[in-house]
């Protein structure tokens, strides 16, 4: 079996390794194919499907997972896969609260999303304030996964986020809804630095985005907080660092 591959993406011809994804492929021709759930440092899984091209078959195929064929004829930007990525950020965008995902906020504007298209309610969620270092607020969260695989066989292997609840009231959870303090997390901070959103976010940097002065910032220790205590963070009357 051979070791490469030979395929055409948008009328252009390569060969690449049997084993590369059609997002590694287009890469290489300096196409760029946006991208969501993926991250190059994690495990991909195709989860929010942005990436999804025209392969050739039945349905789209995720460019992040569909590892290339030999004389696979690939369509990036036709009409039906951007009518597609329209159609998953509008969807995205009548769930979620996006106002802290400048990326995601270029896709809407590239593809001319209507935020407005779909009505009805979006997941809510409490914010959890629930440990000294980074504030949870999984309104903001896409459930891209990047959290819970960097806490978990991708880097740190502390397993303390996992997705909870079904169908449209999916989100990221603890074991038992458990504060972070009482999980297996150890605050690497690696999960906050793979968020594409502010779900999130450290809590320093909220409190200078509401307005707390650095000086007092830099001077206060956090209280702490009861077990699994949520709260908005947007009062910070009895919460410094």
């Amino acid at each position: 079996m051979s070791d490469t591959v030979t395929l055409t993406i948008d009328g252009q011809e390569i060969t690449v390794s049997a084993e590369a994804t059609i997002l590694e492929a287009a890469a290489q021709l300096g196409i760029d194919i946006p991208v969501i759930c993926y991250h190059p440092h994690l495990t991909a899984n195709g989860l929010c499907r942005v990436c999804s091209v025209d392969a050739g078959g039945r349905l789209q195929a995720a460019a992040c997972v569909t590892q290339c064929r030999q004389g696979m004829q690939v369509e990036t930007n036709s009409d039906a896969v951007r009518r597609g990525r329209r159609t998953i950020l509008e969807l995205l965008a009548s769930t979620v609260d996006l106002e802290e995902a400048p990326e995601i906020l270029a896709l809407v504007a590239a593809y001319s999303a209507e935020i407005n298209r779909f009505s009805g309610a979006k997941r809510e969620s409490p914010v959890y304030d629930d440990n000294p270092f980074y504030l949870r607020d999984y309104n903001q969260c896409v459930n891209c996964w990047r959290c819970v695989q960097v806490c978990a066989e991708d880097a740190q292997y502390a397993f303390a986020l996992n997705f909870d609840g079904r169908g449209f009231h999916t989100t990221i959870g603890t074991y038992q809804n458990n504060g972070m303090m009482d999980t297996t997390c150890v605050f690497c901070g690696q999960c906050v630095g793979v968020c594409p959103t502010g779900a999130l976010k450290p809590k320093r940097q909220a409190m200078l985005e509401e307005g707390v002065s650095p000086d007092e910032v830099a001077s206060n220790q956090n209280k702490g907080k009861r077990k699994g205590e949520k709260r908005s963070w947007r009062k910070f009357s009895d919460s410094k660092i």
